[in-house]
């Protein structure tokens, strides 16, 4: 008999520029049993206050995951190995122009892998997806949250909504769905016209790590810290990838000058190891803004490097 291996499954061993694209190459789901870490793309920037785009992200995050190998150089870590990974596709909508039932449908299908025992790792979009996120992976109680971006996120209004992409982490907190006191965040910077989000972070006791402290103290101390602030509790995951400087990722919505490397960026996941991860998110790549592939490139190894992060603390469970 002929044996025919579907599309769904890649194979590892075949050349990078072929093979049905998939994200960081993990065969494609057809169930949820025997899923372990699920990737998803969320093809949603209806929340957006700059320059649009993200939408795309996750199709274009799935070519350049063409590029990623199986096994971490740094940490050796082979997330693959350790536990099952699979693409489970992407959100889908029925009300894209309504941001808070297209929230909602972003929640219902995270939910859905967390009730099968999946951890969820979403691709975006823009940052407003976090926010229906962690209603999936917080139903039960506040989780810690280590947030890497160039703004804090905690804004309250713009243009008459409550959940655009500036203010996801305010709205986590005033839903209980994050503890404040167990949260970081790391790389913000930036003009504003108001110090409301700033001053809102750090009024409710949110360890705010603006770019200029990182530099100075380095990204590897910041881990150290992260990781003593988030101790053994439940903990999510947002990378925004304009916490990079746009020479790395030009392709977002709201760039900032000032930021990480992405050298730096990859030493402070890979300090943030051995933590009792509920979910994580990479957010915000813009394609259309993007120069030769360099952020949604950036955006797939990144995502490879959370995947580690989240494979090692699955694999310990």
């Amino acid at each position: 008999m002929t044996t025919f291996r579907p599309p769904a499954t890649p194979d590892r061993w075949a050349p990078r520029f072929a093979e049905v694209a998939t994200l960081l190459r993990a065969p494609l789901a057809d169930r949820l049993d025997g899923v372990d870490i699920g990737l998803f793309g969320i093809p949603y920037d209806g929340a957006l206050t700059n320059r649009p785009g993200a939408r795309h992200g996750p199709r274009e995050i799935r070519n350049q995951s063409s590029l990623i190998r199986s096994i971490n150089h740094a940490t050796r870590i082979d997330p693959f190995a350790r536990c099952q990974v699979r693409d489970m596709g992407d959100v889908a909508f029925t009300s894209m122009f309504d941001i808070e039932a297209s929230h909602g449908e972003i929640a219902t299908f995270a939910t859905k892998l967390v009730h099968a025992g999946i951890l969820p790792l979403g691709f975006g979009g823009d940052h407003s997806v976090s926010l229906p996120l962690l209603r999936a992976v917080a139903a039960d109680g506040p989780v810690a949250l280590i947030h890497v971006d160039a703004h804090t996120d905690t804004w309250d209004s713009f243009q008459g909504s409550k959940f655009n992409h500036g203010a996801p982490f305010r709205r986590a907190v005033e839903e209980g769905l994050i503890d404040p006191k167990a949260t970081i965040q790391i790389g913000i910077r930036g003009t504003q016209n108001s110090a409301e989000g700033w001053d809102y972070s750090q009024a409710h006791g949110m360890r705010v790590v603006f770019c200029e402290e990182l530099h100075a103290t380095g990204p590897a101390a910041i881990a150290d810290e992260a990781r003593a602030l988030v101790g053994d509790r439940p903990v999510y995951l947002s990378f925004d990838i304009d916490s990079l400087d746009p020479v790395y990722a030009p392709g977002t919505g709201t760039p900032e000058i000032g930021g990480m490397t992405t050298h730096q960026a990859q030493v402070l996941l890979r300090g943030l190891r051995n933590l009792s991860y509920v979910g994580a998110d990479l957010v915000e790549v813009s394609p259309p803004f993007d120069t030769g592939y360099v952020t949604s490139l950036a955006g797939a190894a990144l995502g490879y490097e959370i995947l580690c992060l989240l494979a090692e603390s699955w694999s310990k469970t």
